[in-house]
């Protein structure tokens, strides 16, 4: 059965490219981004482990750990690294998982066999502290994925953790946000000293509460 949001991320061990990971040793008490690709020296994998690179430091200010994979083999990958800092001017300082018996790939539900019987789809998983799934998307093997779109949803992740406050659509870090309907306007006003603005009973604003 398919992963779905608030299981228990499956853990696994595996040869990558920084050598043998646990991965929830690897992610220790922070987040994690786990992400497929459908092979190796392929053009629009290419670009996404790039743009990652690039995002490398933001990722780390997050407390983010990122973690690639392909059904690939290792010695594949490597070169793939090469590959990928010269043409997208980085350096890839993250894992890329070996997952040569797609073991990891069927566990995550990686491989949708309507799409490819033997290779992964795009998917990507934001997984929590707690070891649970905070977020999938899956994208289609023609279309390269947002990471700044997955840098600002790990944003609302992290804020709407620990507030009692949810994102409002196209919200990005320093905007107002909406005050859930759990909490009341009373408590509300109490809870968040910055301001409510009520527009509607169930549609309340407030300030970003950790700025």
């Amino acid at each position: 059965m398919s992963l779905r949001l608030g299981d228990i991320a499956p853990n696994f061990k595996a040869q990558t490219t920084a050598g043998e990971i646990d991965f929830y040793e690897y992610l220790g008490d922070g987040w994690g981004v786990l992400f497929s690709h459908p092979a190796d020296y392929t053009p629009v994998c290419t670009t996404e482990l790039g743009k990652t690179a690039a995002l490398q430091s933001e990722f780390a200010k997050r407390n983010v750990k990122v973690l690639a994979l392909s059904v690939d083999p290792l010695d594949k990958h490597l070169g793939w690294v090469n590959d990928i800092n010269e043409t997208q001017q980085v350096s890839v300082g993250f894992p890329i998982v070996a997952d040569e018996d797609k073991s990891i790939a069927n566990a995550y539900g990686m491989i949708h066999p309507n799409a490819s019987e033997t290779f992964t789809v795009r998917s990507l998983f934001v997984i929590g502290p707690d070891k649970k799934v905070k977020l999938m998307i899956t994208y289609p093997a023609s279309t390269g994925r947002n990471f700044v779109e997955v840098l600002r949803v790990i944003d609302s992740l992290q804020l709407t953790a620990g507030f009692s406050v949810a994102t409002p659509a196209d919200w990005k870090e320093g905007e107002d946000v909406i005050v859930v309907p759990a909490v009341s306007t009373e408590d509300a006003i109490k809870k968040f000293p910055k301001g409510v603005k009520v527009v509607k009973p169930y549609l309340r604003y407030t300030p970003q509460p950790n700025k």
